[in-house]
């Protein structure tokens, strides 16, 4: 395996080959982030779109009555309350307590504005205890944990206002404790009306933001942890993306009051349901993708490139976005993971790397000379969760390299190996590929089964079983997809979780009477149950992961989530079709301008019409120009600037919603070409590689770039 350079090219990765000869042509893949597009696909089909910002009325009804007693507890007078508590904890607490109450009455629209107080130490636990208890009986409302006073012995209670997302539990209570091992923050109101689902479902829209990011905010703005979201994917950061989130209690007005503040950010389409989202449960992304400064020998290369690319597929190659956008490829890290090197892989996280921002080179540099981990931590910023795990955990542990890797949150440690088996399946797929061609299957091959169930079982074909939770949802980073096998035919049952893998090698008979094609072929990603094809391309996986000292049979360790013999593995198809594919040339003068509508431009176009409307009917005489930007309402050009976004290739501010904005602004420039196309991509695909097939360039980022100059 090569060694770290300053960014990753496709060769690094085992992505080589493509399926059509046609000549490709020049196009620049995410000028700006509102090119690229992406709408999750659900479990039963449906591409998610947000349409309302709005709560729907049944929904605030159901709340409003929920709430009626809180909302009348938090309007009472409590001075009978307050002189008890003066009683139980003296002057300077009831003194302290009735100011927090004065402001909880008079901000209680915006409770995230409200800070907690902190009542005076006490090493007496049972007074501390009868305070709790006198909380919960008088201030339904509010809520008390215990934190670590001004000395070892002393102790103090907390009280906030009941957000939802905080309640019971100091910091090393056994509460606390075993929320770490759940899968969403179980903290939330005590009184939560019996007629609502848990988990209240929204669809995120976001611009220029990765999913963590974005659900981070969102989080941090309710006062909950990001534990207690769910989604079944993360999406590209550099894009316009729409998917499905759940969040455990919360009310839909309390989340849909934040779009006044989010800045790239619309939540909208609330409804409660009985579960949350978990990884994996979604079918595939819905792309709209711009290529721009498109430039080809003719208007036929293009078409024909595009015919092709709809007819024939592309090959299923794990993209770029798997090894990482750093100098580190992560299969690198994933590599040393699987022999058992936790301080060399440690280092490879920690160390300096080409291409990052100063701030983040500076405190890497900083922790190389010195070892300095508290003043790292200083430094470095809190985006970097990898970075931070490990130096945390090494400051409580001084050189427990293996504990440190594991203080990384499990989904974004497990990427690193998870890249590892994507870098070998690459390399099969290209070697399938130019020793057998795209057109046919040949005798060894690994295909889907056709067969109904009766002939699986009685005809000894091997079943594979695979937990989508464990192998292969479980990344974190910013991809346009969601990893895990897709197999359409079997879309009732990825509902489930659990799908069953039916799958042989081919004869010479089967090739003889026709049963499969091409696009049944499916490879391994390395791991205990899965088979490898009885043909070459076999020997591939082993010859490579041999390269670097790893044994795909063995583990040279016995900490399971860092071997692949502890895996289960599972397949992947080597070609993929784009479904429901249409693609359109355009030509335009204004790079400014928009060249394919969001959900909020769709949004944000019905509300212009309606508030032009109104205030026509208000001013029947006054003469409109609508392409004026200063002649819009207020409040839409309130929605113009939330929703602006930095275009990190151009470097200004990019505007994604009404083209009006763009026409106010317009920067004319001879006419160019733009190609515009939009398909369906099963889960565990990527859109990358689709252009790649059509363009037959680099998808890298450092290359598009240069085409921009």
């Amino acid at each position: 395996m090569e060694t770290a350079k300053t960014t990753t090219d496709e060769s690094d990765v085992g992505i080589f080959c493509y399926i059509s000869q046609l000549p490709g042509f020049r196009g620049i893949l995410k000028q700006r982030y509102s090119d690229f597009i992406v709408n999750e696909v659900d479990n039963d089909g449906n591409v998610v779109h947000l349409t309302s910002l709005e709560v729907p009325p049944e929904i605030a009804e159901t709340v409003d009555g929920g709430e009626k007693n809180v909302s009348n507890q938090i309007g009472k007078s409590y001075a009978s309350e307050i002189e008890s508590f003066r009683s139980l904890a003296g002057d300077s607490d009831a003194l302290r307590l009735e100011a927090f109450l004065t402001q909880v009455t008079t901000e209680s629209e915006d409770s995230t504005s409200i800070s907690p107080i902190l009542l005076s130490p006490s090493s007496d636990k049972a007074n501390r205890t009868a305070m709790h208890n006198f909380f919960k009986e008088n201030f339904k409302f509010l809520v008390t944990d215990t934190v670590d006073g001004p000395d070892a012995s002393s102790k103090c209670i907390r009280v906030r206002l009941n957000s939802g997302g905080h309640n019971n539990g100091g910091r090393n209570s056994k509460k606390r404790r075993d929320r770490s091992d759940k899968p969403f923050d179980s903290r939330g109101s005590s009184h939560w009306p019996e007629r609502l689902g848990k988990f209240l479902r929204f669809h995120l829209y976001k611009e220029n933001k990765d999913t963590q990011e974005a659900i981070g905010l969102i989080g941090k703005m309710l006062g909950i942890q990001p534990r207690s979201f769910g989604f079944a994917g993360t999406k590209d950061k550099r894009s316009v993306s729409t998917q499905r989130v759940t969040v455990f209690k919360q009310h839909a007005s309390r989340v849909a009051a934040l779009n006044e503040r989010l800045i790239g950010i619309k939540v909208g389409d609330f409804c409660h349901v009985k579960e949350g989202l978990l990884l994996g449960q979604l079918l595939g992304n819905r792309f709209t993708v711009t290529l721009r400064g498109v430039i080809a020998d003719s208007e036929d290369t293009i078409k024909g490139s595009a015919d092709s690319l709809g007819r024939h597929g592309f090959i299923n190659y794990f993209g770029l976005q798997r090894f990482g956008s750093g100098s580190v490829p992560t299969h690198l890290i994933g590599a040393a993971l699987l022999r058992g090197e936790w301080k060399s892989a440690a280092s490879m996280i920690l160390d300096p790397r080409e291409g990052e921002r100063d701030v983040v080179r500076k405190a890497r540099e900083y922790y190389k000379e010195s070892d300095d981990i508290e003043g790292t931590l200083r430094q470095l910023p809190r985006h970097l969760i990898a970075e931070r795990a490990i130096l945390q955990c090494l400051k409580k542990c001084p050189g427990n390299y293996l504990q440190a890797l594991k203080a990384i949150p499990r989904t974004l440690r497990m990427m690193y190996v998870h890249s590892y088996q994507s870098y070998l399946w690459n390399h099969a797929a290209s070697a399938r590929v130019q020793k057998y061609g795209t057109h046919q299957v040949v005798v060894g091959d690994l295909v889907y089964c056709k067969r109904d169930d009766t002939a699986r079982e009685t005809s000894g074909v091997n079943l594979e079983c695979e937990d989508l939770s464990y192998d292969e949802v479980d990344d974190c980073s910013n991809l346009d997809e969601t990893p895990g096998t897709y197999v359409p035919e079997w879309k009732s049952t990825l509902v489930k979780r659990w799908f069953c893998i039916f799958w042989q090698a081919v004869t010479a008979e089967d090739i003889s009477t026709g049963n499969y094609t091409i696009d049944d072929v499916i490879l391994p990603m390395p791991g205990s149950r899965v088979s490898y094809p009885t043909n070459d391309i076999a020997q591939v996986y082993h010859d490579l992961s041999k390269k670097d000292a790893i044994n795909l049979t063995e583990s040279v360790h016995n900490v399971k989530e860092f071997s692949i013999t502890s895996m289960t593995g599972s397949y992947r198809r080597v070609f993929q079709k784009p479904m429901d594919f249409e693609w359109e040339l355009l030509s335009y003068t204004d790079g400014n301008v928009p060249l394919a509508e969001t959900d909020f431009d769709k949004i944000a176009k019905v509300k212009s019409k309606s508030l032009f409307k109104e205030e026509e009917q208000v001013n029947e005489k006054e003469d409109r120009n609508p392409s004026d930007c200063t002649g819009l309402p207020a409040s839409f050009q309130n929605d113009i600037h939330l929703s602006t976004g930095y275009n990190e290739t151009e470097g200004e501010r990019e505007v994604g919603l009404p083209q009006v904005e763009s026409l106010c602004n317009s920067n004319s420039q001879g006419a160019q070409l733009a190609l515009k196309l939009s398909f369906t991509l099963p889960a565990s695909s990527y859109a990358t590689m689709a252009i790649r097939e059509l363009l037959k360039t680099s998808t890298s980022v450092a290359f598009h770039k240069t085409l921009n100059q």
